[in-house]
């Protein structure tokens, strides 16, 4: 494929560029995913995972909190016992009521 750039306007080249960008851009991903798939495979007929040998730690996924504790005054306010106390629990704490009372 032979391009004679000379002929080309302004616009065409920058489309150009632009194309010629995002097929290095791909090019090196595609290359990178091949490289990381044989390291895994390789890992794997050895009995690791390549995080194992790479010494990367997968972050553990949270599950969201469940809610614990609602509002007296607006039962859709609700709080799952983690983190800063609401302030309407505070109040309602002390008003003299228990956590129990407050619980779903």
């Amino acid at each position: 494929m032979t391009i004679d750039i000379n002929d080309l306007s302004l616009k065409e080249l920058k489309d150009l560029q632009s194309q010629v960008a995002k097929a290095i851009s791909s090019f090196e991903d595609r290359k990178r995913k091949e490289a990381i798939a044989e390291l895994e495979e390789i890992a794997r007929a050895k009995g690791f995972s390549l995080a194992d040998l790479a010494g990367v730690t997968v972050p553990r996924k949270r599950s969201p909190a469940v809610a614990k504790y609602a509002n007296p005054d607006d039962s859709s306010d609700t709080w799952s016992g983690r983190g800063r106390k609401p302030r309407w629990f505070n109040e309602a704490l002390a008003a003299g009521k228990t956590p129990e009372e407050l619980s779903l």
